[in-house]
């Protein structure tokens, strides 16, 4: 007769395995549909498809300011759904005169093509070249911003290149680090194939940096800000917030106004 045991180790052997071989499908949540964009608040906007240097087409969505710039922001969005539901960071940026870049990682929204950790990094470098050789903005006005996944993904674009800011929103120190947190009785650091290792690339970053992070966040806990703020090299903030993970930009939005727009003024 078959143990308990045997059952038990040959259960816990067998999630280990789905966990190694669906790895993307634990990371990746993208979504097709795009169901809104920058025209439904009323901002005009290019809708681009940019080829990456492996060749694959990303779409993005360049909206100009109305004014004479300040300056870009460039935004690198989380791990589910697709750019139509980052239309707050084209608003709010727009309403401070700067010109806003939303992009689509492969295999989100319309871009071609399935995401991958070097994927994402490659997508990213493709946005950042296309403003300063099609738009002839220069490094110097680039302001580089990533929110949770998409703040790995900001972080290396800022490590290899040179923007004028980097802004990262709810964001982890690792992939590692967050399914340690999340699957303590499991051994993930040894399964995890993604690294997205921010808290590595914000150390060899040169321009100021402001982290954003809520004691409330319940995916990507606030000690991995705590822990990003650290390892950045001065000059640089750190902004508390409130809410959920999803939810703390639109819950403290006075603050979180108001923390980006005290951050942008200071670092001309």
């Amino acid at each position: 007769m078959v143990s308990f045991l045997t059952v038990a180790c040959g259960v816990y052997f067998g999630i280990l395995l789905l966990m190694f071989l669906f790895q993307s499908k634990m990371i990746y949540f993208p979504t097709r549909g795009i169901v809104c964009t920058p025209a439904d608040t009323r901002l005009e906007f290019e809708d681009l498809m940019l080829k990456t240097h492996d060749g694959v087409k990303i779409n993005t969505w360049y909206v100009p300011a109305r004014n004479p710039a300040a300056g870009t922001v460039i935004f690198c969005h989380g791990n589910g759904g697709n750019m139509c539901y980052s239309l707050d960071v084209a608003e709010n940026f727009s309403k401070m005169n700067y010109n806003v870049l939303l992009f689509d990682y492969r295999g989100y929204g319309k871009s071609e093509g399935s995401p991958s950790e070097k994927g994402t990094y490659y997508d990213a470098q493709t946005a950042y070249d296309w403003l300063m050789k099609e738009k002839k903005i220069p490094e110097r006005e680039i302001v580089v911003m990533g929110r949770s996944l998409g703040g790995s993904i900001a972080a290396n674009l800022a490590k290899d290149n040179s923007p004028r800011l980097l802004i990262l929103e709810s964001s982890f120190t690792s992939t590692p680090d967050v399914a340690a947190d999340a699957y303590r009785i499991f051994p993930v650091r040894l399964l995890c194939r993604y690294k997205y290792n921010t808290l590595d690339y914000i150390g060899k970053i040169k321009c100021p940096v402001l982290v954003i992070h809520s004691p409330d966040d319940e995916i990507i806990p606030y000690s991995h800000g705590k822990k990003l703020f650290s390892s950045a090299k001065e000059p640089k903030e750190f902004l508390q917030i409130r809410g959920g993970h999803n939810e703390g930009f639109d819950d403290s939005k006075e603050i979180y106004i108001e923390g980006l727009k005290k951050f942008l003024e200071e670092h001309k």
